[in-house]
């Protein structure tokens, strides 16, 4: 006869495996970044050195870890790897935790999980080339549609309310900057990914994703508003930051709700 293991004595467990989980995605998440920066297939040729083309062996594939033995260049011609590899696997790893600790070993877990995977991959494109592709933000609205029409707090019609507006105010913000400028203010993918925000949060919990995520942008706009050089300036790629402000009114929403009531 074996004795039952008591999951209470190791209450970490799950989300310690989480993070594990998060790094490897992540490993994953930043070649579909690297690849769709780069509009090549994910699937082939195997992972290597977009310099000199030299295949990654398998220690070289150990998420953060590799990167760090390497000192952040190429094992064979020494070219500097972008830093950007390591920070989508921490960020992959803090999202896998932190859905662990608040969903716990659910579907909902999963759910969430993998729509935090497209907005990473999202958010790395959009970071690099100011592009939200239409093969991410399309299954991200299906999929957050899904997880905020499940969710009790909120139900079909909020999360139905939730899309609905998202897109059509950022459509029709879109369209009053094109017309008034001459010149496009927010990408269509911008208006796309609010399809899933607006989904996965509800109608209620819109306004305040968006709030995060415009302040995010804020603190952020000192780097685009001065550019890379003297007097230059670089447009702020915002899909980023609604993403970011998604993700945390999914988690914290409503805790962010009892607060503001004073509860």
């Amino acid at each position: 006869m074996t004795a039952a293991i008591d999951i209470t004595l190791f209450p970490y467990a799950f989300p310690v495996a989480a993070a594990i989980l998060g790094l490897v995605l992540g490993s994953f998440y930043s070649v579909c970044v690297s690849r769709g920066i780069r509009e090549t297939s994910i699937v082939s040729p195997p992972s290597h050195c977009p310099e000199c083309g030299h295949r990654l062996r398998p220690w070289e594939l150990v998420p953060v870890v590799s990167y760090l033995l390497l000192r952040g260049r190429c094992a064979a011609c020494r070219k500097p790897i972008s830093p950007l590899y390591p920070l989508i696997e921490l960020a992959s790893a803090a999202w896998a935790t932190l859905c662990a600790l608040h969903f716990g070993p659910s579907w909902f877990f999963l759910g969430y999980l993998a729509l935090g995977g497209l907005f990473i991959i999202a958010s790395g494109i959009d970071f690099a080339v100011y592009l939200l592709p239409n093969y991410l933000t399309y299954p991200a609205a299906v999929l957050g549609l899904a997880l905020g029409a499940l969710d009790p707090a909120i139900g079909p019609v909020l999360a139905g309310v939730g899309a609905a507006l998202g897109f059509g105010v950022f459509w029709l913000l879109a369209a009053a900057y094109r017309t008034a400028k001459g010149v496009d203010g927010l990408g269509g993918g911008d208006v796309k990914l609010m399809l899933s925000i607006g989904g996965a949060v509800g109608g209620l919990g819109l306004p305040y994703a968006v709030l995060m995520g415009s302040l995010a942008a804020l603190v952020a706009s000192p780097y685009y508003v001065l550019g890379r050089g003297k007097d230059r300036q670089m447009p702020i790629p915002f899909g980023p930051f609604l993403c970011l402000g998604g993700m945390i009114q999914m988690l914290y929403g409503q805790r962010i709700f009892a607060l503001l009531a004073g509860r």
